[in-house]
């Protein structure tokens, strides 16, 4: 895993006033709150509390950035869906991601992180059709909690309904897909990296 291998905190914008300046390519994480993000990016970057988890929804309430060396960053989104955090405070957190979105930052793709026991909710399914063409990888955590042939079923039914995006299973306590994902996410980076500098 030399991309990920040294990942580090850059820092956490509240507002589209504080994001960092555009650099590396980036990857955004998306998702329900409580879903499992900050746990899935730090299986991936093998590391245990580079991002924080926490037990209660709607803890992250800014978007979290993690630089990989020069390669790329990983970019932490704000959960949503939770019903307890305040109307106003739900609206501060789209206008937040909406304008990272809008920034003209080199976005090589969004992985969309799914409980596997409950994908593509309501909310799942409007931010896909929100992200329009953006490449896309439906993580879908704590995998663990399903038999192996509920997996096989889950798989197949969300490669169907999600066809043209990259669908992976996923758990940070076994580490299923850990690796699969970390290979795919490092050639969004390489690719988007050529895109960006061309030579």
């Amino acid at each position: 895993m030399p991309v990920f291998a040294h990942a580090s905190f850059v820092c956490a914008a509240g507002r589209v006033a504080d994001l960092p300046p555009p650099g590396p390519p980036e990857i955004a994480f998306a998702g329900r709150s409580n879903v499992g993000k900050s746990s899935a990016i730090n299986a991936l970057v093998g590391r245990k509390a580079l991002a924080r988890t926490s037990k209660t929804p709607g803890r992250t309430q800014t978007i979290n950035f993690y630089a990989l060396g020069e390669a790329g960053r990983l970019v932490d989104l704000p959960g949503y869906g939770y019903a307890r955090v305040p109307h106003s405070m739900r609206n501060e957190w789209r206008a937040l991601v909406d304008g990272y979105l809008r920034a003209g930052r080199t976005l090589a793709g969004v992985v969309l992180v799914m409980d596997a026991r409950h994908p593509l909710t309501p909310l799942d399914r409007q931010l896909v059709v929100w992200l329009g063409e953006r490449r896309l990888l439906a993580l879908l955590t704590k995998a663990d909690k399903l038999s192996r042939r509920a997996q096989h079923a889950l798989l197949a039914d969300l490669r169907s309904r999600m066809a043209g995006s990259d669908v992976t299973l996923f758990s940070s306590v076994t580490r299923q897909g850990v690796e699969e994902s970390r290979d795919l996410l490092g050639r969004w980076l390489e690719q988007a990296a050529e895109i960006k500098s061309p030579r």
